[in-house]
């Protein structure tokens, strides 16, 4: 990829991780927790996405992206290692939302969620103007 490819795709998917953030908050608003969940992991997702190919990092997999983001920014504590739990944990309840029959997230799960998501998002933003 070259430089200038570089740049666009990495402001498109920063647009993309806003844009995902706010429809999480509409989607808390309207009690929608599994949608919200898989909202906050996307915008969580285009935002880490868009770091690691600012930095040159390639990944072909969700799980390639969180292997990357935590061996290049959480284990080297670019990042705080509790935003590191939270994309886990985003990871893995998103998968349960998305796929888990019979299953149903409520207000208390998601709520402590959309400060911290929001930190993260910012925390990028900032590693990625560096």
């Amino acid at each position: 990829m070259k430089e200038f490819e570089r740049k666009d795709y990495v402001n498109y998917r920063i647009e993309k991780s806003i844009e995902t953030f706010e429809v999480a908050e509409l989607l808390f608003t309207h009690s929608k927790w599994n949608s919200a969940i898989n909202r906050l992991y996307y915008a969580c997702f285009y935002a880490i996405t868009a770091l690691l190919v600012m930095n040159e990092i390639e990944t072909k997999s969700h799980s390639g992206v969180k292997t990357q983001f935590f061996l290049n920014f959480v284990k080297t504590k670019k990042i705080d290692p509790i935003y590191g739990k939270l994309y886990s944990d985003l990871f893995d309840w998103r998968q349960k939302g998305d796929y888990g029959d019979f299953f149903d997230f409520e207000m208390k799960n998601v709520a402590p969620l959309m400060k911290p998501t929001s930190e993260l998002l910012k925390l990028i933003k900032e590693e990625i103007n560096k």
